[in-house]
């Protein structure tokens, strides 16, 4: 992420080059210095060399797809990822979300509206690959225990059965907001401002998938899970971690 006398930069990935130039403009005219890519090899290589803080991706590109560009970003970058997409269907959205975007936008969209949601996600601070740390939620927050589930925010660590769990930002953030109210059933809209931010204006159901997420990597069966539990007509709180 870029310092504070620093400015950010978007890489802007799709292979209709007049809509690219069209995004990477109005990002430009907000202060971000902007790159471009038109297919999925270049957009990676891109990425790795320039090390972008936000990267619009469309689902659909020439050479490798925006989901595999998005696995292999994920495996080098913390940048945040917003998914372009023509089709507006669901599968889409969630499978984007899945290997780790951020937001999804449907085509045809508002550059302006873009800009603004790339602008909000921005406003709250993230840690990236490269080891710089983000503050603790609590700066001196004592360990938690939820049965065999162990969380210790000063440390931003985590270990199920005495087992660490690697846990991207966002995953850890739901789970520090849930365990440190173990008694509140938090609805989809409370663990996005917590989370993602009060000026996030992206679609709530954004929790869904990184909740899935986060369940798999602790071992959670979604059917029966033992320490994040959907409260049903609410939302969802930490277990009882049997």
């Amino acid at each position: 992420m870029a310092g504070p006398n620093e400015r950010l930069h978007a890489l802007v990935v799709d292979d209709e080059t007049a809509l690219a130039d069209l995004v990477a403009d109005y990002l430009a005219r907000e202060g971000f210095s902007t790159a471009v890519a038109g297919d999925g090899p270049r957009a990676v290589e891109m990425a790795r060399a320039t090390r972008p803080d936000v990267v619009i991706l469309d689902l659909m590109l020439p050479g490798i797809d925006g989901v595999e560009v998005c696995r292999r970003l994920r495996t080098f970058s913390d940048a945040y990822v917003i998914m372009l997409t023509a089709r507006g269907e669901e599968v889409d959205k969630l499978i984007g979300l899945s290997v780790g975007a951020d937001d999804y936008v449907t085509k045809p969209f508002s550059p302006r509206e873009l800009v603004a949601r790339v602008k909000a996600m921005l406003r709250r601070p993230r840690q990236s690959v490269d080891g710089r740390p983000a503050p603790p939620s609590t700066d001196e927050a004592p360990p938690r225990s939820f049965g065999r589930l162990w969380i210790d925010p000063a440390a931003r660590e985590v270990s199920v059965g005495g087992q660490p769990v690697d846990l991207t930002k966002l995953e850890f953030d739901l789970l520090d907001a849930l365990s440190a109210r173990p008694r509140l059933a938090f609805s989809r809209r409370q663990l996005v401002e917590r989370v993602w931010g009060e000026t996030w204006v992206g679609d709530d159901h954004i929790v869904d998938v990184h909740i899935g997420r986060l369940r798999r990597k602790l071992g959670d069966d979604a059917a029966s899970p033992r320490f994040v539990l959907t409260v049903r007509g609410v939302g969802y709180r930490i277990g009882p971690g049997a």
